[in-house]
């Protein structure tokens, strides 16, 4: 069975799309992945190369039993699968709040597929609604993106609340796997400051990669590409593959029961450019 991992937060604007869709690509040079699109606004769909506005079918229309999860999913122009979405989203949020398990769907939808893929990733809405309480509910774990920004701790103290109450009373398996620094800008002393806060109050669960502010990663949603494949010599291309790799070290550690916390040379290499 798959491992399936939520990429949420509740501030809008912290690339979580961009995490979403590079991880996905990152992982699947070497595993199957399943990129999972829970957004009305269809980010993730388009920044994979699919045009959401020509969807016959949707994840909404797997929600709502109009459709099987295999009926819907697409070939990207990278590696990855994509379950895709648009607004028509929106219906199925309405729907899942009169559901009798309405926290439970989307989990008991992704049984039927998980076995085939190593990797499910979810690429969740910007604020705790039903859609990202289905995620939370489905996945095993969670990557939390942070900009190093004066609001980011506020937030994030309110969403890791949430994650805890949701592991209590509907998914006890739930974790979060890391939290990670995104459009990081070495040159300012705020983003300094806010990731030394980071790394004091949260660093076990703090990757050690940070993902620069970097033009070409911004530039490559627009062409449908995740940037490894719209300039793999970018910085960005460079930092979620190092993030990929971190993780995937990580995943390794925790079955053999070792640590191995130190940054390594990539990560360093790409912060201090």
């Amino acid at each position: 069975m798959g491992k399936i991992i939520a990429i949420t937060n509740q501030k809008g604007g912290v690339g979580k799309t961009t995490t979403a869709v590079n991880f996905a690509a990152a992982l699947s040079e070497a595993y199957h992945v399943l990129l999972i699109d829970l957004d009305p606004q269809g980010n993730a769909t388009m920044g994979s190369g699919v045009d959401k506005h020509t969807l016959s079918l949707s994840i909404n229309d797997v929600l709502l039993n109009d459709a099987k999860v295999r009926e819907v999913i697409l070939s990207t122009s990278a590696d990855f699968k994509l379950l895709p979405a648009n607004s028509d989203l929106t219906v199925a949020e309405v729907y899942l709040l009169k559901h009798d398990n309405s926290q439970s769907v989307l989990r008991e939808k992704l049984k039927t597929i998980s076995a085939e893929y190593d990797y499910i990733i979810i690429d969740c809405p910007p604020s705790l609604n039903m859609l990202t309480v289905n995620a939370l509910v489905a996945a095993n774990a969670v990557i939390v993106p942070i900009q190093c920004e004066y609001y980011a701790l506020e937030g994030l103290s309110a969403l890791v609340d949430t994650l805890d109450q949701i592991k209590q009373d509907l998914n006890p398996g739930l974790a979060i796997d890391g939290l990670l620094r995104t459009m990081y800008d070495g040159r300012s002393k705020l983003c300094q400051d806010v990731s030394d806060e980071l790394e004091t109050h949260f660093k076990d669960r703090l990757f050690n990669t940070v993902i620069p502010r970097n033009t070409r990663l911004a530039e490559a949603p627009s062409y449908g590409l995740p940037v490894m494949l719209y300039d793999k010599r970018a910085k960005g291309s460079s930092a979620y593959v190092a993030l990929a790799g971190e993780f995937l070290r990580r995943e390794m550690d925790a079955k053999t029961g070792s640590s191995n916390a130190a940054p390594t040379a990539d990560t360093l290499e790409i912060v201090n450019e």
